[in-house]
């Protein structure tokens, strides 16, 4: 493991470098790569932002935000992944990070993840409410100063990896860091009407159609919301228009995990979880080959949906120890 500073150094030696984040990105892995491209910029390392599909709607808000693209087509001397566990959370671009690193590219891996697996040459991992807490303390150690860009981008970030600072893992660090991007100029009034308070009538459709039929399971220990293509299809939505649907079980008294179930194609499903704090969920994702954090975590479950909610349910109970 490589510390913070360590990594300023390997960065700083860096004449370019292609910045990765994870397949369907969330606040954090968009505000990371953005606000790491500008400290780049200022220090002026060519680099690119790269994701293997459009960028969500939701988050084009930001500035900076139009730099991503799909695919790198810079050949940088470095590879900077942010906010991913493992290569294989780079979807359609893991091959192309893979052919990177076996052809001795130099490979850095910045993390919040429990499950992170150290897959990059230098690799710091450090267990955040966000993963832009790191970045910040980075962008510190590259001896760059935040400006508005950069302090909206780690602001984004805080705000929804950490759930507008109401998960258990939120400390001081979370608000030193967040006290510093609004000094660095960010905007959280800005930020939150965006992330928070807007959304399509399709979406709100889909989003009510989804609640009105979550189902209860395990003493109603258990609630897991399914959304279908077809329901998406019909709203003209995308995966992104899901975000928040696993929260809301969470605020029924008996629930103690949540699942939202995306179906993404015929037989094969992203499963969300989200916990109240005494089951892992990190453990249940596991179980499918997957992971994250002790109250959020995900994976990808492939059957029938029937028999798909069947082994979810199978997986939670065993994890639920005395409940």
């Amino acid at each position: 493991m490589n510390t913070i500073s360590e990594i300023a150094q390997i960065i700083r030696s860096l004449k370019s470098a292609v910045i990765f984040t994870h397949m369907r990105p969330d606040g954090d892995a968009v505000g990371c790569g953005v606000a790491l491209s500008r400290a780049l910029d200022v220090l002026g390392i060519e680099n690119q932002l790269v994701n293997e599909s459009e960028l969500p709607q939701k988050f084009r808000f930001l500035a900076g935000t139009e730099k991503f693209l799909t695919r790198p087509t810079l050949d940088a001397e470095g590879y900077i992944c942010v906010d991913s566990s493992d290569e294989r959370r780079l979807g359609e671009l893991y091959k192309c990070f893979m052919k990177g690193a076996g052809r001795g590219k130099v490979t850095v891996n910045i993390d919040h993840h429990i499950s992170n697996t150290r897959f990059c040459r230098y690799n710091c991992v450090a267990d955040r409410a966000s993963n832009c807490e790191n970045i910040m303390e980075l962008i510190e150690a590259l001896g760059v100063p935040l400006d508005e860009v950069m302090a909206n981008a780690l602001m984004t970030g805080i705000f929804t990896d950490s759930g507008s600072f109401s998960h258990n893992n939120v400390n001081g660090g979370t608000f030193r860091a967040a006290a510093k991007a609004a000094e660095g100029g960010a905007r959280p009034d800005f930020i939150t009407n965006e992330l928070f308070r807007r959304q399509s009538k399709a979406r709100s459709e889909m989003y009510i159609g989804v609640l009105s039929r979550l189902r209860y399971l395990l003493d109603d220990k258990l609630a897991v919301a399914v959304v279908t293509q077809a329901a998406l299809t019909a709203g003209g939505l995308s995966q992104a228009d899901t975000e928040g649907i696993v929260d809301y079980a969470l605020t029924v008294d008996p629930v103690e995990v949540s699942i939202c179930l995306m179906e993404v194609k015929k037989g094969q499903y992203k499963a969300s979880f989200r916990s109240k704090g005494k089951v892992n969920v990190n453990e249940v994702a596991a179980v499918f080959g997957g992971g994250g954090h002790i109250l959020a975590s995900g994976c990808m479950v492939f059957g029938e949906l029937e028999e798909v909610v069947d082994r979810l349910r199978y997986a939670v109970y065993s994890h639920m120890g005395e409940i």
